[in-house]
């Protein structure tokens, strides 16, 4: 080993998933299955290229107001980043650096673990009870920090307002941050509560349910004082991070509230239509408020149903990890391709 390699920082990084260059039934990484707004294409055309010269707004105020409106909130109750990951990770850099543990599901979205291990965190990981569901009682001790993700991946379960809020009561000394990246199909967002708590920090996307996952736009809506200090930590780092191109598309992106709420109508509505088909043919799931399924069939082992659907062409997602790695996770695509998916599944277990 050089020299210089004994201080390379090591860590075990977020796996994630598949990005395929030849055509598949895209059913892995929880994107939305539907175009962007319409008034995004439009605007596409109409970007002026000549301003990409420029350095963007650093306060990205024209996205920012735009979400402020949005959720009838101030604008200095806002941050915005590259993707929530981006926004997640500033969070940790912010508000986790005490001395105590911060606690996270040990069945979770797996970056939090990445971003503990890079910044230095201390985490503990308490389990889901044996529904995957979280034990509130777990999150009522002395911690640096609560972060967890409601609906949680990969189980895709929510939780509700009221329990939220108790552990948000409970923690009054600690930044709680609930990853909302999936609240919008179907589940209870905590963001009534941020008036509430200046504790509570409530993280978005819109990668889910705006279609835009491609335009890396994240946000995080808290306590004026939290965002105050979100931003003196990125401006320390790099006070350009949202680029022109998706300030302007996204400020157009949720402005429309009518095609956002006509894509996540129809996603729930293929969800429960979908999981009604999958119980015939003997898979269990937990009641899902996300846009995607987490299924474990009686007979087949998941491992065995990931490799036949890829084989066919179609992705969905396989974790390799402790009590979970009988289950898939399966996003909700358009009916046309979810009825592929079905097709394919009935017929590999009629032929099994």
């Amino acid at each position: 080993m050089k020299e210089w390699e004994k201080y390379v920082r090591k860590v075990v990084p977020y796996v994630p998933g598949e990005q395929p260059k030849e055509k598949v039934i895209k059913l892995n990484t929880n994107e939305n299955p539907y175009p962007p707004a319409p008034r995004v294409f439009e605007a596409l055309k109409e970007l002026d290229a000549t301003d990409f010269r420029k350095y963007p707004d650093p306060a990205a105020s024209e996205l920012v107001d735009a979400i402020a409106s949005f959720y009838g909130v101030e604008s200095e109750n806002v941050f915005v980043g590259v993707g929530s990951d981006d926004v997640i990770s500033m969070a940790f850099l912010t508000f986790f650096n005490s001395e105590k543990p911060i606690l996270f599901p040990d069945i979770s979205y797996s970056f939090y673990s990445v971003w503990a291990d890079v910044y230095g965190v201390k985490y503990e990981c308490p389990k889901l009870d044996e529904n995957f569901g979280i034990c509130a009682a777990d999150y009522k001790r002395e911690n640096g920090g609560i972060i967890f993700p409601n609906p949680n991946a990969p189980t895709s379960i929510a939780q509700p307002l009221e329990f939220i809020e108790d552990i948000v009561k409970s923690n009054e000394d600690s930044v709680v941050i609930i990853d909302e990246a999936y609240i919008d199909f179907g589940g209870e967002s905590a963001l009534e509560l941020t008036k509430k708590y200046d504790n509570l920090l409530v993280v978005q996307t819109f990668s889910k349910s705006r279609s835009m996952a491609g335009m890396r736009i994240g946000y995080a809506i808290g306590n004026k004082k939290l965002i105050r200090a979100m931003l003196d930590v990125k401006y320390s780092i790099n006070s350009y991070t949202m680029n022109i191109p998706s300030i302007k598309l996204g400020k157009l992106a949720i402005e429309d509230r009518a095609y956002f709420e006509e894509c996540t109508g129809k996603i729930v509505a293929t969800r429960e239509r979908v999981a009604k088909e999958l119980k015939k043919l003997g898979f269990v799931m937990p009641d899902s408020k996300a846009n995607f399924l987490f299924a474990s069939h009686s007979k087949v082992p998941a491992k065995e149903l990931f490799e036949a659907l890829k084989k066919g062409g179609i992705y969905v997602r396989y974790f390799p990890k402790e009590r979970i790695d009988n289950f898939l996770r399966i996003t909700i695509g358009t009916d046309e391709e979810m009825d592929a998916f079905i097709a394919f599944v009935k017929e590999y277990l009629e032929k099994r």
